[in-house]
This record gives C-alpha cells, sequence and structure tokens, in this order.
C-alpha cells in the first residue's frame, strides 16, 4: 500500500508539467488499479519526467542566452555608431558616453559594454584616449618593427639615399620653374595696370575705361573660379604656387625616370612618419 502511494505522488509530480484532459481520471485508474497489471505496468514504465533537452527546445532560448545575444546586438551597435565617426580617436568620456546612449542610458552597462570593447581589441584604450581604428596602430607597430629590425648595412637605404637625392634635385628644379613663372606673372599684372592707367590719364577717359577695367576684372575672376573647378584648391596666390609645383614635379620626375612608388615603398620601410607627409603633397 505504501508503495502504491509513493508511486502515485511521483507519477503526479511527474506530469505536473504536461497538460493533460483530466488529471484526476489518470489519478483514479492509478490508485485504483494493481500495478502488477500488464497494461497499467506498460504506462508506469513509460511516464517519466520530461528531459532537459525537450523542455529547452519547447521553452526556446534561456535567460543566459538571451542576454548574450542581446548584448551582442549591443555591441554591434557601438562598432557601427563607432564607425560613423570621422575622427580617429576620441576621449575616454566620449566613448563611455556612446557606450552608455547605445545601452539605453544605462551607465553602468554602458560602462561595461566599454570595457568588453576594449578587451575584445575593437577599441584600443591608452589613459584618456581611445583610438577607434586598431588596424592603423597595428601598422604603424609594424612598420615600426621593420624600421628597427632592418640591418644597418641594408642594401635598400643607399638605394633610398639615392633616390632622395634626385627628389631634392627635382624639387628645387621644379621651384625655379614655378618661381619664374610668378615673376612673369607679376610682370603681367605690373604692364597692365600700366597700360590701363596711361589709356585713363592720357589717350582715353575715366568714362570709356570705367567698363574696360570692370569687364578685365570680371575676367581675373573668371580665371581664379576656373582654376578652382580644375584644381579643387582655394584660387589663392599660395594655391596657385602649390599646384604649378605639384605639376612641374611630376613632369620633371617622368622626364627624369624617377621611380615614385619605389621611393614611396622604401620612405615607409624606413621612415614611415616622413613618408606619409610625403606622399599627401604629391
Amino acid at each position: 500500500m505504501a508503495l502504491r502511494r509513493a508511486i502515485t505522488k511521483r507519477l503526479i509530480d511527474g506530469y505536473k508539467c504536461v497538460r493533460l484532459p483530466n488529471t484526476k481520471i489518470l489519478r483514479h485508474y492509478i490508485t485504483s488499479s494493481n500495478l502488477t497489471d500488464p497494461i497499467m505496468g506498460i504506462h508506469i514504465q513509460s511516464v517519466g519526467l520530461p528531459r532537459r533537452e525537450e523542455a529547452t527546445s519547447v521553452k526556446g532560448l534561456s535567460v543566459s542566452e538571451t542576454k548574450k545575444l542581446l548584448r551582442m546586438y549591443q555591441m554591434e551597435k557601438v562598432k557601427a555608431r563607432l564607425r560613423e565617426i570621422p575622427k580617429n580617436s576620441v576621449s575616454y568620456w566620449e566613448f563611455v558616453q556612446i557606450c552608455c546612449e547605445t545601452c539605453g542610458n544605462n551607465d553602468e552597462q554602458g560602462s561595461q559594454m566599454a570595457q568588453s570593447l576594449d578587451y575584445a581589441g575593437s577599441v584600443v584604450v591608452l589613459g584618456d584616449i581611445v583610438f577607434l581604428h586598431p588596424h592603423q596602430i597595428a601598422k604603424s607597430i609594424a612598420a615600426m618593427i621593420d624600421q628597427t629590425s632592418a640591418v644597418s648595412n641594408d642594401p635598400r637605404k643607399e638605394e633610398l639615399a639615392q633616390l632622395e637625392t634626385t627628389k631634392k634635385r627635382i624639387d628645387i628644379k621644379a621651384r625655379r620653374i614655378v618661381q619664374a613663372e610668378l615673376y612673369c606673372g607679376l610682370g603681367f599684372l605690373a604692364a597692365q595696370t600700366i597700360g590701363l592707367m596711361r589709356l585713363t590719364f592720357w589717350e582715353l577717359s575715366w568714362d570709356v575705361m570705367e567698363p574696360i577695367c570692370f569687364f578685365v576684372t570680371s575676367l581675373h575672376f573668371l580665371l581664379g573660379y576656373y582654376f578652382f573647378l580644375r584644381t579643387s584648391t582655394e584660387p589663392s596666390f599660395e594655391g596657385f604656387y602649390q599646384q604649378r609645383f605639384k605639376t612641374k614635379q611630376k613632369k620633371l620626375m617622368e622626364s627624369h625616370g624617377f621611380d615614385f612608388l619605389r621611393y614611396t615603398e622604401l620612405k615607409s620601410l624606413f621612415t614611415p612618419l616622413a613618408c606619409k607627409s610625403e606622399v599627401s603633397t604629391i
């Protein structure tokens, strides 16, 4: 009798999570039937607690898995927000604020998100500065390692020295040509001014020269505007000088057979920072 009650209690507890049409009928059959009956024996043996895998598949994701997916979504959202920033670095306070905004203005979750991104290598935190592009830092470190690991008697250094000497001569020649062009422009403007003065005060009158001077000034403005459209450079004396210098430098490099790609490669290998400024000026 005690055995029958224990089995009955176990069956009832096992079926609490299972939805049956009528639990009272099942309890009646269990308590009133003989346990030695083969049919009831089959039912008793087939009844058991639901497996953990089955319960998981029915219920779906667990709480920890849901938190994991939510954290991954927030992390990708922060990464997308950081990719929209045009700057290469921001302050740590701005970085934490971005993480907090993505996490629903939750300061604790924002701080944890900032630490997770730092540990994952998505950003590089150095003091109060957060670098948003770690691959650029990796390239700079690799260039520095290559520079320090280069042998002192590396033949490429001699090749670089020869290229630098050739480039200096090209730059000096290009600068002289551009300065000569600027002096010619100065002479042209001086001659134009003297001619307009002569026509205004001696040959003709101001009533005749006024529209002529206006159209000459408009022509100069149109030339400056065309220079801006052609070169995307501010139409100033410095802008005109830099543009003419680049043009003459490029032509002289082609005429002297100067390998600028090889020069850039060697420059980035031995002096990466100087190479970056060189490329920006070409």
